[in-house]
């Protein structure tokens, strides 16, 4: 087999992998989301803080690849279940600051602590040697990913 019909094959292998890897992920994240009684595009949302005290609706809206429309439903379902509170900027009232209530940190504290125990348990079934060249290669793919300005 040639180089470049090597390279075309290994493509083809890696686009069905990519898109199996994401639809698993996917469904995943749907069944965690579910547990906690939330939409996955809650889950994302609430996820999507990390650290963060307070995020502006353009900055979630970039960040879960969302219209601001549809972020905005997203958001009025949090408030609703009080899980994050938004302020409007008195300047500019398309702008708000959305952070999250004290119930809502409990339950992203709650979300990562499951999504990292989910991780665990699916390295318990990788050989604990493929570990390191596992992350190194996803770690790469990541990096490879964003180099076509794809976002994550």
């Amino acid at each position: 087999m040639s180089k470049k019909e090597d390279k075309s094959q290994n493509a083809e292998i890696l686009a069905e992998l990519t898109f199996s890897f994401l639809a698993t992920c996917q469904e995943k994240e749907n069944r965690l989301a579910e547990q906690h009684g939330l939409t996955h595009a809650e889950f994302r949302c609430l996820r999507s803080f990390g650290t963060e005290e307070c995020l502006n609706n353009k900055s979630i809206a970039e960040r879960m690849n969302l219209s601001p429309s549809r972020l905005t439903r997203i958001i009025n379902k949090l408030v609703l279940k009080e899980y994050i509170v938004r302020e409007i900027n008195n300047t500019d009232r398309r702008n708000m600051c959305v952070s999250l209530s004290g119930k809502g940190k409990q339950i992203v504290q709650l979300l990562n602590q499951s999504y990292l125990d989910i991780h665990t348990e699916i390295l318990k079934d990788i050989d604990e040697s493929q570990h390191s060249p596992l992350i190194t290669a996803m770690t790469n793919l990541l990096s490879a990913l964003k180099k076509w300005g794809i976002k994550v």
